[in-house]
């Protein structure tokens, strides 16, 4: 059984042709790829979300997701809880899973620790409102300007980042596992490693201090996270993906098999 694992997908599932990724030729229900946030692939619940869902579908393997900060919450808040592997998801397809907030699964005899979600920075521009009377002249204008920015509800939600509950889900989550996973599988990552990205100190948010609180209390073997379109392994345990489509099992030894 494998696991592979990657980057944002924003709707675009190219990577995932047998052309690019022929190994899966070998595959089965029972492998899994796991997408670090920005999956895309439920957007407006229009034709080319239902091509795309029903393509990964037709995969041989399973497809994992946990969100990121571009995704549509309104459309995702509209499918059911279920359990599997121990923790909460959302089928989109029956293979075809969304792994949700500050959940623990236990995958092939490993743990991993799961929180979606990021701050976007792509809105220089701001948060439109589409019931604005003035709307269409400022998105107008904004667009002529190359400014970028986002639409409430359309491509914007403020569900990109967790709630109160979603954090406190985590810690009681990782307090039952004595805060010792094998991976940690996030969008965006702690505080430190974020400016180690960018060179610089970046200003944080809620999120990326609550990951710094879980890099320094859990142990882990591997992080894994997206949001930042790069390839990159930051201080040996945390890997940065965008494209690439990375062999995690086994990536390095897992932490309870040691």
């Amino acid at each position: 059984m494998a696991i592979y694992i990657t980057g944002d997908t924003h709707g675009e599932f190219t990577r995932f042709r047998p052309l690019f990724f022929p190994e899966q030729a070998d595959l089965t229900k029972e492998d899994y790829v796991l997408i670090c946030g920005d999956f895309g692939g439920v957007w407006d619940g229009g034709q080319e979300d239902s091509y795309w869902l029903d393509w990964l579908e037709e995969r041989p393997f399973t497809t994992l997701f946990i969100d990121g900060n571009h995704e549509n919450f309104d459309l995702l808040a509209t499918y059911p809880l279920h359990t599997w592997h121990g923790g909460l998801v959302q089928y989109i397809r029956p293979s075809v899973i969304h792994l949700t907030r500050g959940q623990v699964f236990h995958i092939q005899n490993l743990t991993f620790f799961v929180m979606g979600g990021a701050k976007s920075h792509d809105i220089a521009g701001g948060i439109l409102n589409p019931n604005d009377p003035l709307f269409k002249q400022k998105h107008r204008q904004l667009t002529l300007q190359g400014m970028p920015h986002r639409i409430n509800h359309v491509t914007w939600w403020q569900e990109e980042l967790p709630c109160e509950a979603e954090y406190q889900t985590a810690r009681a989550n990782l307090e039952r596992q004595g805060w010792a996973v094998d991976y940690i599988v996030s969008h965006c990552c702690p505080t430190t490693i974020q400016n180690t990205l960018e060179g610089k100190p970046r200003h944080p948010d809620a999120l990326t201090d609550f990951l710094e609180e879980v890099s320094l209390r859990c142990q882990f073997q591997a992080w894994f996270f997206g949001h930042y379109h790069s390839d990159r392994i930051v201080e040996k345990k945390y890997v940065l993906l965008h494209e690439q489509l990375r062999l995690l099992n086994p990536y390095p030894l897992p932490l309870t098999h040691l």
